[in-house]
């Protein structure tokens, strides 16, 4: 018996398209523009660490707002 290896990213190029899958996977052809596709993955990189970093300058911009917030709520409150 003969074990295949399948990986995630398999998966979702079956479910994506079943006939690219078969075509990558089984017939064995390879796509023509691989320079195209190497630019579109590395953008992609470049893209999530630009949505990474948003997401942590957002966390970040909340929690010094929950600071100033409770700052200000302990002034009032100790004016009083």
């Amino acid at each position: 018996m003969s074990e295949t290896l399948v990986r995630v990213s398999e998966i979702a190029d079956y479910a994506y398209c079943r006939r690219s899958w078969w075509l990558r996977r089984v017939a064995g052809y390879r796509p023509a523009n691989t320079r195209a596709l190497q630019h579109g993955t590395i953008f992609h990189r470049q893209h999530g660490t630009v949505v990474r970093r948003a997401v942590w300058g957002r966390r970040i911009a909340l929690a010094l707002f929950f600071v100033v917030v409770a700052i200000f709520a302990y002034w009032l409150v100790g004016s009083a």
